[in-house]
């Protein structure tokens, strides 16, 4: 065997794909150098010889040939389970504790004496987590059986011939009279009972996920410390409980420093993250000293039904929110002392979560690692409230999150539970036409064998936690259910190549925390989507994501409104992409020629071109629609190609989306009020003020100016004739 075939070899027993298609149709070789590093990263030696060895040798060791766990098709009539019984077994004993606490048990007697049994399942298990106790021989064995359906819960809402609609928001960008510079949890309330009133179904918003409380430069919800945890700039800190009785709080408003900061920040064009964390981490920490004097007493007990509400938070918090909290304390500890960023740059003593002297350090600063504590409860009270003021008002789905595909490898969430996250590797995407030398996102990939081993409780937990309080789940780049693109360290993004996941196990997982949640499922399927995927998605009634650009013809003309997928959320752009005014005037392509984003001159002209093709091709479209008279190109788009923005013209293009066959439109806030500029350009970190952009009209403005009752009154009537086919 070649020395190729011997790398590929174990590169495809770990699902490392040595070729992949990219979204130009090309075959891409990864080349010998970036397998092996992606097979370090893993955890292997780099010889492929020594690394089958002991791949095998973990195999052999796994009794009963058996994994953590085994998903059961809650569908299938007889299910088995695959064993690999001892020498000489004839019996077989097993116990199933049931999740309901209902025990089942009996034994089994093998027809043959073959080492491959097909042992079947005690019939009629529930849906849920059950455990599973064998005895064969001398072996025995404890795993995981988990029954879970093949399809996401789907409420009435966007069941078969459903039209509805949604609206999206940046939460950081809402501006308001009452917020300290960046939207917070009673903005999302007030915007959230606005859309319910005009019949949106729910109000999506961009992952909540926490940051670095010590570091609020570090912006993007995309490059989360944590996923399983909320940001808490986004607590409305007057709306927190003592927040107008407390006398150290008024003097600290009162202060002219914070006045002075608080008023600059309001004023300015984009989110100061830092202004905004320095005005409210001291009126929060005043708030937390008052709840533990006036809620919990002098020893901690709660003593009143908010303390009480805030130690069992804590108590079903556990691991997860102590481990959280900790690091937090930690952060800001060695932040502080001027140790780095990164929690690789502390001393070795306390890079691990389990050491004594993090339990010594955890000791010493209780009161710090309990504040961080109160933060998440309050913020969970807050979301909580929102979410249910939107219902109250018509928001029949409430909140729509979204769950964000990694976390920054120095957060949080890498630190806690280290054996989960590969090291030596971060996952990105490869060229396409939006990015050609391809995407580093600079994120910590999962292992995938690890996860298995660990039965994917990791991955059930951040179900849990993000379908919390909300109707619906975005996740964002979905195909990491089935692979990820994962780059070695130090290489180029275009070297990466595709890990393969357990696609039908998480899937079904996806699908069982959804019914247990009552939480439909959006999964967002742009890039470079594997052959055969759509469709598994679409059985597992997961609803695309689909977005008017992206949504064309073998002409590349736009599809028309009926072509759309009923299964699909419609939307007319995304945080990554320009907003229609913006596609229209060019913005994006602007910024990119502005940032030295193209990596030639000749790829930047093309750019140009095909967007003067699509000015051309999405007016077409228009037409044929019936939205736009003929004779009214010209205002939209001159003879020499220069284009003209209006409100016209925005509001044919909604109508177009909204009378299309999608079960649910969403409308980006931009687009309601017609910005021209978009929330992320892809590529960029500082040079595009990427997560930081404010809304240009207040949250009262838009509540009870004409343009959210008019453009909603548009969607409905769109909505309404697509439903009448």
């Amino acid at each position: 065997m070649s020395d190729r075939a011997a790398i590929e070899q174990l590169a495809r027993l770990v699902g490392i794909e040595a070729h992949y298609t990219d979204t130009f149709g090309q075959t891409r070789d990864v080349s010998d150098e970036a397998l092996l590093a992606l097979i370090g990263a893993f955890g292997l030696p780099q010889d492929p010889a020594v690394a089958r060895r002991e791949l095998a040798e973990q195999r052999r060791r796994v009794p009963l040939g058996l994994g953590p766990v085994h998903l059961v098709n809650a569908e299938a009539a007889h299910p088995e389970l695959a064993l690999r019984l001892p020498d000489g077994c004839r019996e077989i004993f097993w116990a199933c504790h049931l999740e309901s606490g209902e025990e089942r048990s009996g034994r089994l007697a093998p027809a043959s004496a073959g080492a491959r049994f097909a042992m079947p399942l005690p019939p009629g298990l529930p849906l849920g987590y059950h455990q599973l106790d064998l005895e064969a021989g001398s072996v025995t064995a404890r795993l995981s059986l988990v029954v879970a359906p093949a399809q996401c819960h789907l409420p009435p809402e966007l069941g078969p011939g459903a039209r509805r609609w949604g609206l999206t928001c940046q939460l950081y960008g809402l501006r308001s009279t009452t917020n300290w510079a960046i939207g917070d949890f009673t903005d999302l309330a007030r915007l959230a009972r606005a859309a319910g009133s005009y019949a949106a179904v729910t109000i999506g918003i961009n992952p909540l996920h926490a940051l670095f409380g010590a570091e609020p430069l570090h912006i993007s919800p995309y490059a989360p410390s944590s996923r399983a945890h909320i940001d808490y700039l986004y607590i409305d800190v007057a709306a927190v409980p003592g927040f107008t009785e407390d006398e150290a709080v008024r003097k600290l408003i009162e202060e002219k420093q914070f006045a002075v900061t608080l008023a600059a920040a309001r004023s300015a064009r984009l989110v100061d993250y830092r202004a905004v964390a320095a005005c409210k981490r001291p009126v929060l920490e005043a708030l937390f000293r008052r709840f533990r004097t006036h809620e919990l007493g002098t020893e901690g007990a709660a003593k009143t039904q908010l303390g009480r509400a805030f130690r069992d938070f804590q108590r079903d918090g556990g691991q997860s929110l102590t481990d959280f909290s900790v690091f937090e304390a930690l952060h800001e500890h060695y932040c502080r002392a001027g140790r780095g960023f990164s929690w690789q740059d502390w001393p070795a003593s306390v890079r691990s979560p389990r050491s004594p002297e993090v339990a010594e350090f955890v000791a010493a600063h209780r009161d710090s690692v309990e504040f961080f504590q109160y933060l998440q409860w309050e913020a969970d009270r807050q979301i909580a409230a929102a979410a249910a003021t939107g219902r109250k008002a018509g928001l029949s789905l409430g909140l729509y999150r979204d769950l964000a595909v990694g976390v920054d490898p120095n957060g949080a969430e890498a630190w806690a539970d280290q054996e989960l996250i590969a090291p030596g590797a971060s996952i990105g995407a490869p060229p396409d036409a939006f990015n050609r030398t391809g995407q580093n996102w600079g994120l910590a990939p999962v292992n995938p064998l690890i996860l298995q081993r660990r039965g994917y409780t990791p991955f059930i937990a951040l179900l849990r936690a993000n379908m919390r309080h909300a109707g619906i789940l975005r996740i964002d780049h979905v195909m990491s259910l089935n692979r990820l693109y994962w780059i070695p360290s130090g290489m180029e993004a275009s070297a990466g190549a595709y890990v393969s996941y357990p696609f039908d196990d998480l899937l079904r997982l996806v699908a069982l925390e959804s019914h247990r949640q009552a939480c439909a499922v959006i999964g967002e399927d742009l890039g470079t989507v594997p052959v055969g995927f759509r469709e598994t998605m679409r059985s597992a009634t997961v609803l695309s994501y689909r977005v008017l650009v992206f949504e064309r013809g073998h002409d590349r003309g736009f599809i028309p409104a009926a072509g759309y997928p009923p299964l699909a959320a419609a939307s007319a752009a995304t945080h990554d992409i320009a907003t229609l005014k913006g596609f229209w005037l060019g913005h994006d392509i602007t910024w990119r020629r502005r940032l030295d984003l193209y990596p030639d001159a000749d790829i930047a002209e093309a750019d140009q071109r095909e967007r003067s093709r699509d000015r051309r091709l999405l007016l077409d479209a228009l037409v044929s629609e019936g939205l736009l008279a003929p004779e009214r190109i010209g205002q939209f788009l001159s003879e020499s190609g220069d284009p003209a923005y209006s409100t016209e013209l925005g509001d044919a293009i909604l109508i177009y989306l909204a009378r299309s066959r999608a079960r649910l439109m969403l409308i980006q806030l931009e687009d309601v009020v017609g910005e021209g500029e978009q929330a992320n350009l892809p590529g960029t970190i500082d040079a595009h003020p990427n997560w930081r952009r404010r809304a240009s009209r207040s949250l009262e403005e838009l509540v009870s100016g004409a343009d959210l009752p008019r453009i909603a009154a548009l969607i409905q009537e769109g909505r309404l004739r697509s439903a009448r086919g």
